[in-house]
């Protein structure tokens, strides 16, 4: 995972394996198809990430097997979107994830793991590496291992009380839910984001100030739409550059700056302005970067920050030409971009091997012919 595609070129040429560019439009469509699929089974869903959903289950237990129920929604998905899923049922989303987890390892389950029955949850939780339980990441489970907890068994097993001593009270809801008590519910909306990063590693070194300025542009933008698409304001922007840190043949350097706006605000126009600033602050003539990023910090809700008695709030105007823009954008009909981020392009991403937007775009569709 995460290897460079040069390092295992000759594997590929060897084993004559097909190589993909990442398609995030494609990836997006899919999920929202799967997703769609998914709530058409449930009561109420937890859109998790791209690739994953919580469903509320409630009141098909007397009914339904819900092995069956999951080898069903299993099915359903894969002849509406061709995708395969695996499902873990469990009275807990920590629990859900460790029989999801089941039901990819194990074949003999088909894809569908129910972990109602406490026998089958201790069962399970005793093959488990501690590293396995949902929020246990390396550093943690290293610590836990030198306490002699090395399976999720045994993290279930400990005093509530003593874990969050010791540990933290996240830890501790985390053994509630191993040993059946919901700690978690079921989150149908979301609460807004509290930070937003918009970052790339770049497909050719950036040695010219004006191809990071058109980077930094273009991650100002997008973090700007994504900021209005949960109806925040930022009041902090962030702006970092870096060279390769592995590089044996030149100096590494890295740096980042931040602003604090008098009021927040959400206005792309404003926020790439003050990227521009701080990049300018940062930017070292004669490095070769190779990643750069924006955060935008201090979040709050559109009309939840009171500003001074010397400041005006964000200018209605300018966000209904925001609103504009993104409707435009979001249409499929045309692109609304700053002049800034047309001033270079030979930075982006590389994607040679990008395969078709088959559900996005007509003129990709694949052709069958008789």
């Amino acid at each position: 995972m995460a290897v460079p595609l040069f390092q295992v070129q000759e594997q590929i040429d060897r084993e004559n394996v097909a190589v993909f560019s990442s398609n995030y439009a494609l990836y997006g469509d899919i999920s929202a198809r799967v997703m769609t699929v998914l709530e058409q089974q449930a009561s109420a869903i937890e859109v998790y990430s791209i690739d994953e959903a919580f469903l509320d289950l409630s009141g098909l237990e007397a009914n339904h097997s819900l092995v069956e129920h999951g080898l069903q929604l299993k099915q359903r998905v894969y002849q509406y979107t061709g995708i395969h899923v695996s499902v873990g049922i469990a009275p807990t989303k920590t629990l859900a994830k460790l029989a999801n987890h089941a039901a990819k390892q194990y074949p003999a389950t088909l894809g569908s793991v129910d972990l109602s029955d406490r026998h089958r949850q201790r069962r399970l939780l005793s093959l488990l590496p501690v590293q396995e339980v949902w929020g246990v990441g390396r550093r943690l489970s290293q610590r836990l291992k030198q306490q002699g907890i090395e399976t999720a068994l045994a993290l279930a097993d400990c005093d509530p009380a003593w874990v969050r001593s010791h540990y933290s009270v996240t830890l501790e809801r985390t053994v509630r839910e191993l040993n059946g008590q919901p700690c978690m519910e079921l989150e149908e909306c979301p609460p807004p984001r509290q930070q937003i990063l918009c970052s790339r590693s770049f497909a050719h070194r950036i040695t010219e100030h004006k191809d990071m300025r058109s980077a930094i542009a273009q991650y100002a933008a997008r973090a700007a739409e994504k900021l209005r698409e949960q109806d925040s304001l930022a009041r902090v922007i962030t702006v970092f550059i870096r060279t390769n840190p592995h590089s044996q043949h030149e100096q590494f350097y890295s740096n980042s700056a931040s602003r604090i706006l008098s009021v927040p605000s959400a206005d792309s126009r404003r926020l790439c302005g003050t990227a521009h600033r701080l990049l300018k602050s940062i930017w070292r003539p004669g490095c070769r970067y190779m990643k750069a990023g924006i955060m935008l910090s201090d979040l709050y809700l559109s009309g939840h920050f009171q500003p001074s008695l010397f400041e005006a709030p964000e200018s209605p105007s300018a966000m209904r030409l925001m609103q504009a823009i993104d409707n435009i954008n979001q249409s499929g009909r045309g692109q609304v971009r700053f002049a800034g981020e047309m001033l270079s392009t030979g930075w982006q991403m590389q994607r040679n091997h990008l395969s078709p937007a088959y559900t996005t775009r007509w003129d990709q569709l694949p052709l069958v012919r008789a």
